[in-house]
């Protein structure tokens, strides 16, 4: 029999290599963002479906506008919010340039940017775009869009002049005439398109990448059972937006006070079809990654596939779509 001194001595060592997640306490608030270029996480913030489901827990929940991925990741990686709503190839950019941060969850799989020009513009072709002005905000899913569609007629950032501008700037700027091209985000494409006839110059759902909602590596050991909160009231609001198209349209100009034709447009474009993170995500993340290297948005000698693999973590979703699923089937 081990003597009780002994007993305590061993659980006190234990206690050390247990797992952060058996001793990090619930958070007596969770912070997310909400965007309107993701539309589920505006019906989660409307209905207060998370503030319901964790009230009895004694959790708050609060909300933080985000802007563009590159604002929700700074957000993310500064500690000023848990739950990040980015687009899947900035999540792997910010995962390859050394921040320790998982993607649990695919909130849609939009076809969100594009390639934008003025209504009278000249420009017809991806390759009439060498030596103009182009709008976009760096390290988001229009500007590596934009990246990608440049190499696929054999140009580079540097054919072009890129004017880095946040996704409502750039709007202003290709309607003023300042620039030639905008790497457009929805609803500010969609506005663009509807109200000032912009065209779009060049589309490729392939180059767009899904909707994530990504944490940090260490809220993800601490918080699984409260991620797999987060994410069943995510689920929650997928499945009304898939049954209230209409109604999801009216919310979307109302939060983001779009025209009601525009936020039709937009989720015209918004698959809700496949939340769980997976082969297909990975292997289009993967497609994507030899750009962020050709193009030097990452160290030399970075193992982008390895970083899309260390970044897509599908178990918690999956503990919670899965059986839900199922439940369904029966």
């Amino acid at each position: 029999m081990i003597p009780f001194s002994l007993r305590r001595g061993l659980a006190a060592v234990c206690a050390v290599f247990l797992p952060l997640a058996a001793q990090a306490d619930a958070p007596k608030e969770v912070r997310l963002d909400y965007a309107y270029y993701a539309p589920t996480s505006l019906v989660l913030k409307q209905q207060g479906i998370l503030e319901k489901a964790l009230a009895p827990q004694g959790i708050s929940v609060k909300w933080v506008l985000s802007q563009g991925s590159n604002r929700s990741l700074e957000y993310l990686n500064g500690g000023s919010i848990d739950f990040a709503s980015t687009a899947g190839l900035a999540a792997v950019l910010s995962r390859a340039n050394g921040s320790p941060i998982k993607t649990v969850y695919v909130a849609s799989r939009p076809e969100w940017t594009a390639l934008a020009v003025p209504k009278d513009s000249p420009i017809q072709t991806l390759a009439d775009l060498k030596g103009k002005k182009v709008a976009a905000t760096k390290g988001t899913d229009p500007f590596l869009f934009l990246l990608r569609s440049l190499q696929s007629v054999g140009l580079d950032k540097n054919d072009v002049s890129i004017l880095h501008l946040q996704h409502p700037d750039g709007r202003v700027a290709l309607e003023r005439g300042d620039v030639d091209a905008w790497a457009g985000l929805d609803p500010h494409m969609a506005s663009s398109e509807v109200q000032a006839g912009s065209r779009l110059l060049y589309r490729n759902l392939n180059f767009n990448s899904y909707g994530v909602l990504s944490v940090t590596e260490r809220f993800a050991t601490q918080q699984p059972e409260l991620i797999k909160q987060v994410i069943g009231a995510y689920e929650q609001a997928r499945e009304w937006a898939l049954d209230n198209p209409d109604a999801l349209a009216q919310l979307l100009s109302e939060e983001a006070k779009l025209p009601l034709d525009v936020a039709r447009l937009q989720l015209s474009r918004t698959d809700f079809s496949n939340p769980l993170p997976g082969p297909e995500h990975i292997a289009a993340l993967k497609a994507a990654a030899p750009i962020l290297l050709e193009e030097q948005l990452v160290r030399p000698g970075t193992d982008v596939v390895a970083a899309v693999e260390q970044l897509i973590s599908p178990q918690l979703a999956a503990s919670v779509i899965q059986p839900a699923v199922a439940k369904a089937g029966q």
